[in-house]
């Protein structure tokens, strides 16, 4: 079969810098068309993908028959809407995280994507990246002994009042924004699920710009504690690390790999030199696409489904509901 034909509902800045090169370049996939009610938007997306066809809304990409697949990078409010028109439409659909602002949203998504075949799933890209499955194999193998604390920090400094970010008629706020990262990133290593959450946190006009919590979550080895930091109102950072009874785990570009820095693992255990693992020229974003494409075309099990999704959104709600 042929290339899978992608489309874009929103010239989104996150679509243009990352998303849309990554549909452009991935095997098996092309990057055949975008939605957008403002005609000026399309130019910098024909800059890499000069036969890219334009269409001036979003509902008439999705009654274009050559779209088998779309890409949904619209604000928060919108995600689960359009993934159902899009479902209903006979499209594959790969949404943006969050997916949904609460975990029973979820739900309808899961009961029509049964219903209709198709592909549906949230663009969780760190799951696609290698670095996150050699922690995976680090912590099943017990390459660090007995997992006992993980802990996860991200932030950036985002004040614009008019950003998506920071309204809550958007569906702002860090946690919901990157909250998935400090939450499903350590869910997805260890294989585990929280088991007690409280949290601290700020908001501003209506919106959280910074969350730290604590807690513990349950995996097939046990119960670890675990620690996270979340803000849009301190200066750049992000890192996780995992802590066992015989070494720990660092990994020091756990989430913008390539773009925040050059993704790396370290395995520090006492008395033996620290192992240094780097990932050069990684692309998560493309290793997401093709990942799509093989689960589309050939039924390969994709590494992030939508009951994963459900359950990442439940732990968020869970922070905010034990808010102290």
């Amino acid at each position: 079969m042929g290339p899978v034909n992608w489309g874009i509902l929103g010239a989104a800045n996150f679509a243009l810098r990352h998303m849309g090169p990554a549909l452009h370049a991935a095997t098996g996939a092309r990057l055949y068309a975008l939605a957008t009610p403002h005609a000026e938007k399309a130019g910098p997306f024909r800059a890499f993908c000069p036969d890219l066809v334009v269409h001036d809304s979003y509902a008439a990409l999705l009654d274009d028959p050559a779209v088998e697949a779309v890409y949904i990078p619209l604000p928060n409010t919108l995600h689960v809407e359009w993934t159902m028109k899009a479902l209903a439409a006979g499209k594959h659909v790969l949404c943006e995280k969050p997916l949904a602002l609460g975990a029973a949203e979820i739900d309808p998504l899961i009961t029509l994507r049964d219903k209709t075949g198709l592909f549906a799933a949230e663009a969780y890209m760190i799951v696609h990246h290698p670095q996150w499955h050699q922690v995976r194999t680090l912590l099943d193998d017990g390459a660090i002994g007995t997992l006992r604390h993980a802990d996860v920090a991200l932030s950036f400094n985002n004040p614009d009042p008019a950003n998506i970010r920071n309204r809550p008629d958007t569906g702002g706020g860090a946690l919901p924004d990157i909250g998935v990262y400090a939450c499903s990133s350590v869910r997805f290593a260890a294989r585990a699920e929280p088991r007690q959450m409280h949290a601290s946190i700020h908001r501003e006009n209506g919106v959280d710009t910074f969350a730290q919590i604590i807690g513990e979550m349950e995996g097939p080895k046990g119960t670890f504690t675990y620690g996270a930091m979340t803000s849009t109102r301190l200066a750049p950072r992000q890192e996780a690390t995992f802590q066992g009874d015989a070494g720990l785990i660092r990994v020091l570009t756990p989430f913008n790999a390539g773009t925040f820095r050059e993704a790396e693992l370290h395995l520090e255990r006492p008395g033996k030199p620290t192992q240094v693992i780097r990932y050069p020229m990684v692309n998560q974003y493309i290793l997401q696409v093709e990942n799509a494409v093989r689960t589309i075309r050939d039924g390969t099990p994709y590494p992030w489904t939508l009951e994963d999704a459900r359950a990442g959104q439940a732990m968020i709600d869970r922070i905010f509901a034990s808010e102290i």
